[in-house]
């Protein structure tokens, strides 16, 4: 009777060995050495479509007639832009706005109220060649207020692709530099990840008044801009 006891006992003991090492074993497999890097890749490109806000502001001490006169200023605005070759479905309104401007003499004392009206349009250019005369059509047209124009590639899906490989290389050159200076050697691929972002050249013409027309096109000079892109990978170490 002794030695079935004695015989049982040994038998839960080597179990509970056998379990402590499976869960040491484990406890490695869940907590692997690893080595992350973040690789950043950049192309520099031409941009071929631009991104411009163009309003029309009007003020009258009749609200309904600060309405009138901007809705037929704005049409004209709109309908100039079409003549000069930009399509209707490029020209998208995303502003408009009413409100009361209370005015004040020397004393500071009210002397009246008037109302302004801002109606903004945002609109796309496909020919850079033609933005100078758009800007020229518009304002001769009745728009006194360009502002915020960005450029931007159409697709940049090419571009992107070449960056995306430029930051995969150079987190793959860190990585291996990391690893041999540390003494270690790199494993398989854990996780890889990618955040995309474009920086753009920006103008801003800020708020001008709508009148004589200009001599010139305004000159307009696109750049060049880049695109970027950083990779972030992490290696299992052997």
């Amino acid at each position: 009777m002794r030695s079935k006891f004695l015989l049982i006992v040994t038998v839960f003991a080597v179990l509970a060995l056998g379990l402590s090492a499976c869960a040491g074993v484990q406890t490695r497999q869940e907590n692997p050495r690893t080595l992350s890097v973040t690789g950043t890749g950049m192309v520099t490109i031409t941009p071929d479509i631009a991104y411009i806000n163009i309003g029309v502001h009007t003020e009258d001490p009749s609200a309904a007639n600060a309405v009138s006169s901007n809705n037929a200023q704005t049409q004209k605005v709109i309908d100039s832009l079409v003549a000069s070759g930009v399509a209707k479905e490029d020209i998208r309104t995303t502003n408009f706005s009413i409100w009361p401007n209370q005015h004040y003499d020397s004393n500071n004392q009210p002397t009246g109220i008037t109302y302004a009206v801002d109606n903004t349009v945002y609109v796309t250019v496909r020919d850079l060649s033609k933005m100078g005369t758009v800007l020229d059509t518009v304002i001769k047209a009745g728009a006194n207020n360009i502002s915020s124009i960005s450029f931007d590639l159409a697709d940049k899906t090419a571009e992107m692709t070449k960056a995306r490989d430029l930051a995969v290389k150079n987190a793959k050159d860190q990585a291996a530099e990391l690893a041999k200076s540390a003494g270690v050697t790199l494993g398989d691929i854990q996780t890889v990840t990618s955040n995309e972002s474009g920086v753009a050249p920006y103008m801003d013409f800020g708020k001008g008044g709508g009148g004589a027309a200009p001599a010139a096109s305004v000159p307009i000079n696109p750049g060049t801009m880049q695109l970027s892109t950083t990779v972030s990978i992490t290696y299992f170490l052997k």
